[in-house]
């Protein structure tokens, strides 16, 4: 019984071993761990606009980026909202969380093409998320946006 009971903490203590270091890698720099792109309520970050226009509209929502910081057929990641904001086609523009599916990464801005995860090379469809190469298998989530002008806020 004592050889039974070593051998399973040998092997848990192995996979905290080899699995702590796997979950730092696929994660990003912010200490949050909530993947819900709704739980950060500061939409300021490197990625997002200049400071301009960002207290968010009288309706609730955050003002997250200018349409003209979205390129058409392209991306462009608001990092602290974890929100990805598309624009498949001309003044078309659409909204999904920017956590990767497979491992919970954080996709990345692109000029034109899939909304693409840097970490395992999953990408996803600009025009609904869902997964085009994996290893992700399921969808980015929509964001409901409301866009105002050159003003894209988060519904």
């Amino acid at each position: 019984m004592t050889a039974i009971n070593r051998r399973r903490a040998l092997s848990g203590s192995a996979a905290v071993a080899v699995g702590v270091p796997l979950l730092a890698a696929c994660g990003d720099d912010s200490t949050s761990t909530a993947t819900d792109p709704s739980s950060s309520s500061s939409p300021s970050d490197e990625s997002s606009p200049s400071d301009d226009g960002e207290s968010g509209g009288s309706s609730g929502g955050a003002a997250l980026a200018s349409t003209s910081d979205v390129p058409v057929g392209g991306c462009f990641v608001v990092a602290a909202s974890k929100i990805v904001l598309t624009q498949p086609t001309e003044g078309d523009f659409k909204a999904f969380t920017a956590v990767c599916t497979h491992q919970g990464c954080l996709v990345e801005s692109i000029t034109e093409g899939d909304i693409p995860c840097p970490c395992h090379g999953s990408t996803f469809s600009l025009d609904d998320g869902s997964p085009q190469s994996g290893p992700a298998s399921s969808a980015l989530a929509a964001v409901e946006i409301t866009v105002d002008g050159d003003s894209i806020t988060q519904a």
